[in-house]
């Protein structure tokens, strides 16, 4: 399977947006919220940035509780949907997930779900450094990832189908050991028409993965003990003052 570089320029719009916007409860948002609020040990009226935002369903709920948010995507679609979804209290901004230019302004930042890992390990890096970056001294930055070697190859299948509404996917694993990279087929299956498209993520190691964050400028602890059969493992990491 070859998959481009840039893959996740092009990716996030039509139908995948529209699987990604329907996958999430309410419910399960303000659930994550809360879990997200104790780790990163904040308050009302925190500036917090969430990078990338997709949708903006976990800005606008940090919104509705009092925080001021700044959302980061690439994704134009998804950003017209938080825009139009009473998203006008958080501070959208379409960029690249590297490009942070604003040092020192937010008291905490997370990037959770399936968001990270889609560069090479010089992109992930600038990414991380650039969140570093954008934090006050001890701000808290709260990584969750399903891109652990350890976790993903015990629970990764070749092929899985999930259903959202009437919205089918089908999704084709194969993983590279000599690069490290999670390659997958999307294949999209809505009102009859069939969308393919491609992904490829960047799994590390977890020591490699500390090491990474511990380079980039941050001290780093779990947010709960590591267990094999985890799907994804979440990391608070602190910024170095």
């Amino acid at each position: 399977m070859h998959v481009q570089a840039n893959w996740w320029e092009n990716f996030f719009e039509g139908v995948a947006v529209d699987l990604w916007l329907r996958a999430m409860s309410p419910e399960h948002t303000n659930q994550e919220a809360s879990a997200l609020e104790r780790l990163l040990s904040v308050t009302e009226g925190s500036a917090l940035l969430d990078v990338p935002c997709g949708g903006g369903r976990l800005a606008l709920a940090f919104a509705r509780r009092g925080y001021r948010v700044t959302g980061v995507d690439w994704s134009g679609a998804f950003l017209d949907h938080a825009r139009s979804d009473g998203g006008s209290t958080v501070a959208w901004e379409r960029r690249d997930m590297r490009d942070l230019p604003w040092p020192g302004r937010f008291d905490a930042a997370y990037c959770v779900g399936n968001s990270f890992g889609y560069l090479d390990d010089e992109g992930n890096a600038a990414f991380l450094k650039a969140v570093a970056g954008a934090l006050k001294p001890r701000g808290r930055f709260v990584l969750e990832t399903p891109m652990v070697l350890e976790n993903l190859l015990g629970h990764i299948r070749d092929r899985a189908w999930w259903q959202v509404d009437d919205m089918r996917l089908l999704v084709a694993n194969t993983y590279d050991a000599a690069t490290q990279r999670l390659d997958i087929e999307y294949t999209f299956v809505s009102n009859g028409h069939v969308d393919v498209r491609h992904g490829s993520h960047r799994a590390y190691s977890y020591r490699e993965l500390v090491a990474l964050l511990e380079q980039s400028g941050f001290e780093v602890a779990l947010a709960e003990p590591w267990r094999r059969d985890a799907h994804n493992v979440t990391f608070v990491a602190t910024r170095r003052a």
